[in-house]
């Protein structure tokens, strides 16, 4: 059952009783990294989240309020009708109708997590609302799980190499299927999982009715088509299309939905709610072992991706601040995370999407280098601080008030803002 909207009155938690051990200690050879595991603060699922004031965390009340009301103030100024927030911008692109689901959100929301413990939330952390790219941080996670899982064996291997025949599986018109081969030109059977995970792939194509040109098209429509492909690996370029390609490689490998993948392997094992929903457009179906598959979306560009609370998105953010471990269970291997957060040669503020890296301090110039952030359209962003502890959810908040906030959180834990004197 959802949540009332919270009072911002109320923003600031009370204290909760203190947190039982996250776990037994472990029998191992390491005295110092068991007791660090024992003492480390996990929240049990759903609700049992356990809060604590301000005070209790090392931060300032009035200033980590200044912060809520800051994120509350500067709603984001596009429609809160999200279709039609869609059709004012990409859907002005060439082929951008919308194929996929679109909602309503709500509030501005949030959620502040220090130590794992919830210390201020706004708006409804409880509402399913669209997450756009952040979508892709759950997408490329899939792609760690398989790499962990040994069904992908080395991501610098060409894409190609474990793809088999496809095909699209249209339900509207009688069960009418489609072959697509979308590595099957001399260019694309060069991209690797790095590549695409890296949006270095310069992918050549159309999928689910979308080139891949049509996606935040050049002011050329004459090179549209004609362009040279550049070198995988060699230019970074954002493109949801190649997004969605690498989200039907990742079905292909798993051969099971990829939602179906997230759930078991990573949204139970972390408490998350039974809420969250990963959906993908009308067409993009495929038969996969005797049954029609919905290829998900890596994002809302053309409607659906992950829809999903505040809430979970601040235990997804949880996870990948403590580097995949959950309680005792490794739920992604400290290598892939390493390599998320490997900055990629042609484009050094992106890792493995959607880890947005701070090395460049231009978007975040109030947080360290060491800072990272998964973030979407709308604005949707989930800020993780490891240096303080910190997660930070913030919700259809306008994007140039991004560093804003991340200042004021980081100032209420006493940190000074990066650089100054």
């Amino acid at each position: 059952m959802r949540c009332r909207p919270i009072a911002l009155a109320a923003l600031l938690l009370v204290a909760a009783h203190p947190a039982p051990a996250a776990g037994q200690r472990a029998s191992s050879a390491s005295r110092a990294s068991s007791t660090r595991a024992a003492t480390t603060y996990y929240p049990g699922p759903g609700d049992s989240w356990q809060s604590r004031t301000p005070a209790q965390v090392g931060m300032d009340s009035a200033r980590l309020a200044e912060a809520v009301a800051f994120a509350i103030a500067r709603e984001s100024r596009a429609p809160r009708d999200l279709e039609e927030a869609h059709y004012r911008s990409f859907g002005r692109e060439p082929h951008g109708t919308a194929i996929g689901p679109f909602a309503r959100r709500g509030d501005p929301a949030g959620v502040v997590l220090r130590h794992g413990y919830i210390v201020a939330e706004w708006g409804d952390p409880a509402r399913v609302d669209m997450s756009f790219s952040v979508t892709k941080s759950f997408l490329s996670t899939t792609v760690g799980l398989a790499l962990d899982r040994g069904l992908i064996r080395d991501l610098n291997a060409p894409v190609v190499a474990t793809m088999a025949p496809m095909l699209a599986f249209d339900g509207m018109s009688g069960g009418q299927t489609t072959a697509i081969a979308p590595f099957s030109t001399p260019h694309n059977q060069r991209i690797t999982w790095d590549h695409l995970l890296r949006q270095t792939s310069d992918w050549e194509g159309t999928l689910w009715g979308k080139p891949e040109w049509a996606d935040r098209p050049s002011g050329d429509p004459g090179s549209w088509r004609t362009r040279a492909r550049r070198d995988p690996g060699s230019a970074y370029e954002y493109n949801d299309v190649r997004v969605n390609v690498l989200a039907l490689a990742a079905l292909n490998v798993w051969r099971r939905p990829l939602p179906e993948v997230l759930r078991e392997y990573v949204m139970d094992p972390i408490g998350a709610s039974s809420t969250w929903r990963w959906v993908g457009y009308d067409d993009s179906w495929v038969l996969m072992d005797g049954r029609a598959v919905q290829s998900v979306s890596g994002g809302g560009h053309w409607g659906g991706g992950m829809f999903i609370s505040a809430r979970d998105l601040a235990r997804f953010g949880y996870l990948t601040l403590r580097r995949g471990q959950w309680r005792e269970q490794r739920i992604l291997s400290d290598a892939w995370i390493r390599l998320a957060l490997t900055p990629t040669a042609a484009e050094s503020t992106y890792g493995f999407m959607n880890w947005f890296l701070n090395t460049d301090r231009k978007l975040l110039p109030s947080a360290p280098v060491t800072a990272f952030y998964h973030l979407g359209n709308g604005t949707n962003v989930v800020y993780v601080d490891p240096e303080l502890d910190l997660v930070v959810v913030a919700r259809w908040i306008q994007s140039d008030a991004l560093d804003g906030l991340v200042q004021r959180v980081r100032a209420a834990v006493g940190a000074r803002r990066v650089g100054s004197m």
